[in-house]
């Protein structure tokens, strides 16, 4: 065991098996604060199970998941979101029938009880953080828009808005660039290089593309295992990456 108190997130051992068949092994994983990581693989590699290992959706068999030197690995879901992990799943969730603006304030942080929530108003301290938000999204001209009328693009944004506003340490994106056109993935690694700024991001990705414009350190992922580590050019000339995943 290493010591792994520097690390903002520490992962050792991490073994899950469902019904005998092992979709994480063995997995050593560290992260520091403020950094981006991007995580790619074939289909099945355990991408996903390991994004839903981190917040809590699935439970380890064996090992450790620390952040900020908790441990996760027993920890319930919700919990795990107020020691500061956000997640953003592949299709966005977003409240359509709502403006862009009630998105941003219905996922406002409002105090961890009861009396936290009911004691809530829409005081300066929270217009300016939904502001700061969307003009971070690129959405503050559309703050009053219908969400369901946002684009494809937009929506995504509004999504990571939803989780910016809850100023998460580490912030995890399944596929975020997913029927995205062009321009929209330009902004959206622009915005992913802004957001790393100050916290933590893991972003799984097929686009490659994209993950080369992202920069940062990319792990390939192969049957529940890191089959490389490293900047994007060096895992790209990877004899073994290219086998299992690129050549393909």
């Amino acid at each position: 065991m290493s010591s792994n108190t520097n690390f903002m997130l520490a992962i050792e051992n991490l073994t899950v098996s469902f019904d005998g068949f092992k979709a994480i092994e063995d997995l050593n994983f560290y992260m520091d604060e403020s950094e981006l990581r991007v995580i790619i693989g074939p289909n099945g590699a355990g991408k996903t199970t390991l994004l839903d290992m981190i917040c809590g959706k699935t439970r380890a068999s064996e090992g450790s998941i620390k952040f900020r030197g908790k441990e996760l690995t027993r920890m319930h879901e919700h919990r795990i979101v107020w020691e500061g992990v956000g997640r953003k799943f592949q299709t966005p969730s977003i409240y359509e029938e709502l403006s862009v603006f009630d998105n941003l304030e219905a996922s406002y942080p409002r105090g961890r009880s009861v009396f936290g929530a009911l004691a809530f108003k829409r005081d300066e301290e929270v217009l300016q953080r939904i502001h700061e938000v969307a003009e971070e999204i690129q959405l503050e001209t559309r703050l009053d828009d219908l969400a369901g009328l946002l684009s494809h693009g937009q929506k995504q944004w509004l999504e990571i808005g939803m989780l910016l506003i809850q100023d998460p340490k580490l912030l995890m994106l399944d596929e975020p660039v997913a029927g995205m056109s062009v321009s929209e993935r330009e902004a959206t690694a622009k915005l992913l290089r802004k957001i790393s700024q100050g916290r933590s991001v893991i972003v799984i990705e097929h686009d490659m593309e994209f993950v080369a414009s992202l920069g940062g350190k990319v792990m390939v992922l192969h049957q529940g295992k890191i089959l490389a580590e490293g900047d994007m050019q060096s895992v790209k000339q990877d004899k073994r990456v290219i086998d299992v995943y690129l050549g393909h």
